[in-house]
């Protein structure tokens, strides 16, 4: 089952509160993940993000369910900036794993 997350609801155009990322991870990501779901995480409407915000998004998920998360995490609308940095918190990330 595939849990969609529609964060411009949540966000501002730019995401960059790194507050809001946490809560989302902490309410919505984790949660869908443990439960065994692919997580959609839609981009659409949000112009661009900071990597502060990126990383408090995705970077706990990766580093307690490791392979589950990069997995099952999937990224929606987001614009080539945005793809650019879930690249480099997914790399650090992958990293910090080995």
């Amino acid at each position: 089952m595939k849990k969609i997350i529609k964060l411009s609801h949540m966000v501002n155009d730019f995401a960059e509160n790194k507050d809001v990322a946490k809560k989302i991870r902490i309410e919505k990501i984790m949660p869908a993940l443990t439960e065994g779901h692919e997580v959609v995480l839609d981009f659409g409407g949000i112009s661009g993000a900071t990597q502060s915000f990126i990383h408090a998004l995705i970077s706990d998920p990766i580093r307690k369910l490791k392979n589950v998360a990069l997995d099952r995490l999937v990224f929606k609308n987001a614009n080539d900036d945005i793809r650019e940095i879930i690249s480099i918190v997914y790399r650090y990330m992958q990293e910090s794993l080995d």
